[in-house]
């Protein structure tokens, strides 16, 4: 109540911007004092990044969402107030502080506000994704790069958002954020972001091209569970959505994920992870395996036998008969096979 009253009373008295953007600088600083914290930010942020384009969420995020729910409703109620009282144009001319701090805490009311979709819009159009993309670009913080990640990931989630993040050079950004962080929640976002611009076919070739691909499984040698369940998420987004586009005859040819070592990588680990991960890791297999164009290539990495396998001992109906098509209807998997 002492600072609010301060605060206001420090506003009363601003003159010309640069005080006026002072005052907002600490109007955000109160974050501090409230129960927002890290943990449910993340969680917040998470909740968004599931929602993906191709269907394909983590069960394991979504059920530690859940168990937040009640927690986080009260804190999207902190989030809201801050954002009505200070406004979405102040917010993001935050991300521009001097101040580390208030620009950490800015990039986070960002990202919570993105986490909801009738926010996602208004972000875009005044100028969010441009100042998120700058920090990710220019900022030599931790967090500010974890959080930056996190409120991309969550505009993602939107089609026309994910033609901006990647003629803005997002995949690029984000690839090159994933090569030099050792930080494992860092890792998680910019996996999930990457996962969510896998969902659409459109623009594999170039996110191929800047990196996300060779990032994502980059990202695999942290060895943390929650980073190789958004890989395992963008590998299925992205071999589901190009196995949709080659059996509608709009495309051709051997598998992007191929020419970037992924079948090697899925062969490895195809058992190695939980139930979710490994299904995705599952589905992303049977999909390429629907690609005549990918025949040899898994017939010479041993994928028949994969394949016999996830149409037997796979947990999920849709695995098994993917397996199953794949295995029936390729003349030279049924060779193989007698």
């Amino acid at each position: 109540e002492l600072i609010y009253g301060e605060l206001k009373s420090t506003q009363a008295k601003v003159q010309d911007e640069a005080s006026h953007r002072q005052s907002l600088e600490a109007e955000v600083l109160r974050l501090k004092r409230s129960k927002t914290d890290n943990c449910v930010e993340e969680s917040k942020t998470l909740c968004g990044m599931v929602r993906s384009g191709s269907g394909l969420g983590s069960e394991a995020f979504m059920h530690k969402s859940g168990n937040l729910k009640e927690t986080l409703a009260s804190q999207r109620g902190t989030i809201s107030k801050i954002f009505e009282e200070v406004g979405l144009p102040n917010v993001l001319a935050l991300l521009k502080s001097e101040e580390l701090e208030v620009q950490i805490h800015a990039v986070k009311v960002v990202a919570n506000l993105a986490a909801e979709d009738i926010n996602q819009e208004k972000i875009v159009e005044e100028g969010g994704l441009d100042a998120l993309l700058s920090l990710l670009e220019t900022s030599e913080n931790t967090t500010i790069h974890r959080a930056t990640a996190g409120a991309i990931a969550n505009l993602a989630m939107n089609v026309s958002n994910q033609a901006l993040i990647m003629n803005k050079g997002g995949a690029r950004l984000l690839a090159n954020i994933a090569s030099k962080t050792d930080d494992p929640q860092t890792m998680r976002m910019v996996a999930g972001a990457i996962a969510n611009l896998c969902g659409n076919e459109k623009w594999h070739a170039m996110l191929k091209q800047d990196g996300g691909i060779k990032a994502l499984l980059g990202m695999f040698q942290t060895g943390h569970t929650d980073v190789i369940a958004q890989i395992a998420r963008g590998l299925a987004n992205f071999a589901k959505c190009e196995s949709r586009v080659i059996s509608q005859g709009h495309k051709k040819g051997r598998s992007l994920l191929i020419e970037d070592g992924v079948l090697s990588w899925i062969m490895a680990n195809s058992t190695m992870f939980p139930p979710s991960t490994r299904r995705h890791i599952e589905l992303a297999f049977c999909h390429l395996a629907q690609n005549v164009e990918n025949s040899r290539d898994i017939i010479i990495t041993g994928g028949i036998k994969e394949l016999l396998r996830i149409s037997k001992e796979s947990s999920r109906d849709d695995a098994r008969n993917l397996a199953k098509k794949a295995l029936n209807s390729n003349p030279a998997f049924l060779k193989e096979i007698q």
